[in-house]
């Protein structure tokens, strides 16, 4: 079954679907009356994010604690409480505020 990235205004999903039709049901059904953006066939069975790409670490040879791991301990501190773990984050690896911001959204969008 082939692999589809579909956009919508407010969401990118990835998901598996028959065809463009069925993907497009996927859609309709999580997020109801949502408009489809864009909806593409991906040419590989697998999708990968760069965690680089989103800010959550500078490379391979990145010393530092896993991010993500931080990031849910900071939430599951702030039971939350996005500010909070925000500065939870910053405290505990002296990160800036952008670099935390991202982390700390990006592991909600996760569920954490």
């Amino acid at each position: 079954m082939p692999l589809f990235e579909i956009e919508t205004v407010g969401h990118i999903i990835i998901s598996w679907a028959a065809d463009e039709q069925a993907a497009a049901a996927v859609v309709e059904e999580a997020y109801p009356g949502e408009r489809i953006v864009r909806l593409t066939r991906r040419p590989r069975d697998t999708w990968v994010i760069s965690k680089s790409a989103i800010g959550l670490g500078s490379g391979p040879n990145d010393s530092r604690i896993d991010p993500c791991n931080t990031a849910r301990e900071c939430l599951s501190k702030a039971q939350g409480d996005k500010l909070h773990a925000i500065r939870l984050y910053m405290q505990e690896t002296g990160d800036d505020l952008d670099r935390a911001r991202r982390v700390i959204e990006s592991n909600m969008v996760m569920g954490w």
